[in-house]
């Protein structure tokens, strides 16, 4: 039976009691520390010879509006959609006899606490009868810390009405033209309030925000039989409400119901060679599936192959060239609005940047604590992660940008360069075979570029190629004014299954001689 006590251990007053200090605070909450205190106490008492406690609250609300015509009717209908969830809970992870052991529960009590740290001992003593070595975590400095998304408004503090309104005007513009059938457009907001405690000395609270929205817009042409679609999708952003006018919605969704317009009446591209100029909200993609997911050490090491495969960057690649001179990737949790942005890792390892590739040239995997000794490294990368409390951490990616170009290089100049190819822009149906070794990759839209010069827009267009030989194919990127982060809030890994919110970066990049086909 659900007691009182519990019900208010589980409650989202008891949750807003213990995160609700004033975010200014340079030091965590002691209600939360007092908490964290019972699991390393416990866990020392078993003997565990490490152990963390995360107590974490999650908060994500959506805001929708479609505009689309009623059947039979003709009639314009709005249908808004709105959801809020939010969960509440903590997690324990020990190592008994060189051996992982985690439990979690929705009661937040100084006894469930105990008692599910008892649990986890007991798993892990499980776990090491069959373990072959013990585990190795890398040294790691102790924290006492709050570290805070920076922000001036908490977008959970704006009225769900306001935000209709916004969604109202923006619908409203895609619908502006006859040839649209149907407009839409969404906000979402995530928080994630959490604490982390370990064995290793640290206390550090944690309140990560991000912002994501879209506008869509379909098009139809029932005398040829035709459906064209085009979207919007700003900068995915850890941020607060602050940040929503930047996304400049209502502009572009004029834009947005020009272009699909066009897009009905636009000829199909041309197959063959080609090269190609990929804008940061398409090649945002191309870098997430084919670079940031291919230098995941568990990946790469084979740690993934029943699910979501391995990596042809394998541990003999260190030091050898992947990419052209043009291509310097770095993996970092501290770029300024990235999803993947935070002050400390779910190991309690503060954040960094770190380079991949260099230069074309590969360099380091992303690392946790527990994979750094595999790979000859002293030190982590800071890249564990859970996705909520009930689940455990474990190698998740950071943000992965492509550096900027020379100040100079321009999109005008890149756009020069090319005699004959395709300017590509947002995102499309992507396809990857299981070592990210051969891509397929599509977008929203195209435009032909022809004699140096960007004319009309085409369609159907997809890309081919294994991975390194487009990689090498990259003869240049434009510079620091043109460099753009685009978020994907889907990113699903391990099993069971946990989703990661990341931001890849690059400015406008071209590459030579490509494949592209025609596909519908």
């Amino acid at each position: 039976m659900l007691t009182r006590r519990h019900f208010l251990a589980t409650s989202a007053a008891f949750a807003t009691q213990l995160f609700g200090s004033p975010k200014e605070s340079a030091k965590p909450s002691a209600d939360l520390e007092k908490l964290g205190a019972v699991a390393l106490r416990e866990a020392k008492k078993y003997k565990a010879t490490y152990a963390d406690v995360r107590i974490v609250r999650l908060r994500d609300q959506r805001i929708a509006l479609r505009l689309s015509p009623e059947r039979g009717t003709g009639k314009t209908l709005a249908v808004p959609n709105v959801s809020e969830d939010s969960s509440f809970g903590f997690g324990v992870r020990v190592i008994v006899d060189g051996a992982w052991g985690f439990a979690s529960s929705p009661v937040v009590t100084p006894e469930e606490i105990a008692a599910i740290t008892k649990e986890a001992v007991i798993i892990a003593r499980a776990n090491a009868s069959i373990q072959s070595r013990p585990i190795q975590l890398a040294p790691v400095a102790a924290y006492h810390d709050r570290w805070v998304t920076p922000h001036d408004k908490d977008p959970f503090d704006v009225p769900v009405a306001e935000k209709l309104e916004l969604l109202q005007r923006v619908t409203g513009q895609v619908k502006k033209n006859p040839k649209v059938f149907s407009g839409a457009a969404s906000l979402s907001f995530r928080s994630e309030d959490k604490y982390f405690a370990s064995t290793e000395g640290s206390s550090i609270q944690q309140y990560i925000l991000q912002i994501y929205g879209n506008v869509d817009a379909n098009a139809v042409d029932r005398k040829n039989n035709i459906s064209r679609t085009r979207s919007y999708v700003p900068t995915q952003a850890s941020a607060g409400w602050e940040y929503v006018p930047e996304m400049n919605l209502e502009e572009n969704a004029q834009r947005v119901r020009e272009e699909v317009v066009e897009h009905l009446t636009a000829p199909p591209v041309t197959p063959g060679k080609k090269d190609l100029l990929l804008m940061p909200n398409h090649l945002m993609l191309t870098i997430h599936e084919s670079v940031a997911h291919p230098t995941e050490l568990d990946r790469a090491l084979g740690y993934e192959a029943n699910y979501a495969g391995t990596s042809y960057i394998t541990p003999d690649k260190i030091g050898t060239r992947i990419a052209s001179e043009h291509c310097t990737f770095v993996g970092d949790r501290t770029a300024l609005r990235g999803l993947g942005t935070c002050g400390y890792d779910d190991d309690g390892v503060k954040t960094s940047s770190f380079t991949i590739i260099d230069k074309g040239i590969f360099r380091n995997y992303q690392t946790t604590r527990e994979q750094a000794h595999l790979v000859g490294d002293k030190q982590s990368h800071g890249c564990c992660q859970a996705d909520s409390w009930a689940t455990v951490p474990f190698q998740r990616m950071p943000n992965v940008s492509l550096r900027p170009g020379p100040d100079d290089t321009t999109l005008e100049s890149l756009i020069a360069g090319i005699d004959d190819g395709v300017l590509i822009d947002g995102r499309g149906s992507y396809s990857i075979d299981q070592q990210r070794y051969n891509i397929q990759f599509g977008g929203d839209a195209f435009w032909e570029i022809k004699g140096g010069k960007k004319g009309n827009m085409i369609s159907r267009v997809s890309y081919q190629g294994r991975t390194p030989d487009f990689w090498k194919a990259c003869d240049g990127t434009a510079g620091p004014a043109y460099w753009r982060q685009y978020g994907t809030t889907g990113d699903a890994k391990g099993e069971p299954t946990q989703i990661n919110s990341i931001s890849h970066g690059c400015s406008p990049t071209r590459f030579r001689q490509i494949n592209v086909i025609l596909t519908d």
